[in-house]
């Protein structure tokens, strides 16, 4: 029963402090525009150039895309056996 003279202060701490978080932020205007973070994620505003969009093996020599080629039916074949 001793403890009960230990949590009722310790929840009367905890919910005073949790009230004046709550008025801190409504004072700080931290809910003044709920929608614009949700918003933001749906709604990519970083759109890319067409020409960062391309394929980067596209830029190099012939050459070097057949070795890239090479690599994946090497390791295609490497990954089809048991």
């Amino acid at each position: 029963m001793s403890i009960i003279y230990i949590l009722i202060p310790l929840a009367i701490i905890i919910v005073s402090l949790a009230i004046g978080i709550f008025f801190w932020a409504v004072k700080s205007n931290q809910f003044e525009d709920l929608e614009r973070h949700g918003y933001s994620i749906l709604f990519d505003d970083d759109l890319k150039s067409p020409a960062a969009s391309k394929d980067k093996t596209s830029d190099k020599t012939p050459e070097a895309n057949q070795g890239v080629e090479e690599k994946k039916q090497q390791s295609i074949a490497s990954n089809d056996q048991p």
